[in-house]
């Protein structure tokens, strides 16, 4: 099993610069009394529920200006203040520059909680509706948000979801050797992914798993870390959602009757996991990052869960 309540190496409040501890807490505008720190996720930077003692409290994430989480950091505060009212998603308080860091700060979600996994039935369906209604308010593209996705689903995507045609072409690793006599199938389903991506209409949250998913104290989902934002439609997102519950629940019906699939042309569900799977198998197969020591096996974990789930679908024998 993989804990996804500690995947992440993050610092905690104390170790942070103590100028940047006093900015916050200025920013903030009290004394910082208390902090909760986020365990989950795969990157480093800081990420806690902070309690002043004045009794405010705020979602704050932080990284230093010289490493990679502050331009998602940046990026993620920019598209969440720009989506459509209606989306469930933490509001942002302010994001800005502090003590050579980027700070991002969000509302604080009452009794903020990550799914468990295995998925239980009620908060599977809490993050389901919370997909519907965000689905429903991104197509077509809101203008405040199409400047944060100007280029086609097939351009952003290159490299990540043509994994399959890297194998057939020897520019990659097979990962399974099981998978050899599908390879084809999977190219050819994959090109139809990238395809569709071009020609659907909205933008999608793009990396849409259960640990970017907060249940509220009444069981409500919110979707957060909105800074891989692309065009394409939304129901590559409800797949990526779906494949942790593929051990559990009936996936292929929960796909076919959300509001996010009722476009999707026949073969999309296929498609999506021909893609999904030859993206984490194949990085799976890449050294291990030791400021993030379980990417790898979550990698590994979902592509085995989307190509079982396809290797179902089209009957395929094992």
């Amino acid at each position: 099993m993989i804990p996804y309540t500690e995947t992440a190496q993050r610092p905690d409040w104390e170790q942070l610069p103590e100028s940047l501890r006093t900015a916050i807490a200025e920013q903030l505008g009290s004394e910082v009394a208390s902090a909760r720190v986020a365990r989950s996720g795969f990157t480093q930077g800081f990420a806690a529920v902070l309690t002043t003692v004045a009794g405010i409290r705020a979602f704050v994430k932080a990284a230093p200006l010289d490493l990679a989480p502050a331009e998602w950091y940046a990026k993620e505060a920019r598209i969440t203040e720009a989506l459509p009212v209606g989306v469930p998603a933490p509001r942002v308080r302010w994001a800005t520059e502090l003590a050579e860091h980027f700070v991002i700060c969000l509302d604080a979600v009452d009794g903020a909680r990550m799914p468990e996994l295995p998925w239980l039935a009620p908060d599977l369906t809490a993050a389901l509706d919370a997909y519907a209604r965000t689905a429903a308010l991104l197509t077509p593209v809101p203008t405040a948000l199409a400047e944060f996705a100007p280029d086609p689903f097939s351009t952003v995507m290159r490299g990540t979801l043509d994994r399959w045609a890297a194998v057939l072409s020897g520019a990659a690793e097979l990962p399974d050797p099981r998978l050899e006599p599908h390879l084809a199938d999977l190219a050819r389903l994959e090109r139809r992914l990238l395809d569709y991506g071009d020609a659907m209409p909205g933008v999608m949250h793009c990396d849409l798993r259960a640990d970017n998913v907060i249940l509220d104290t009444a069981g409500a989902a919110w979707i957060c870390d909105w800074n891989h934002l692309c065009r394409g439609p939304a129901w590559i997102d409800l797949v990526s959602l779906l494949i942790s519950a593929v051990p559990d629940h009936d996936v292929d019906t929960l796909f076919a009757t959300h509001p996010a699939a009722a476009d999707a042309p026949a073969d999309a569900l296929d498609a999506t996991l021909a893609g999904l799977a030859g993206y984490y198998l194949t990085q799976g197969l890449r050294p291990e990052i030791p400021t993030s020591p379980y990417v790898r096996t979550h990698q590994r974990h979902c592509g085995r869960l989307a190509i079982d789930w396809l290797a179902r679908r089209r009957d395929w024998r094992w």
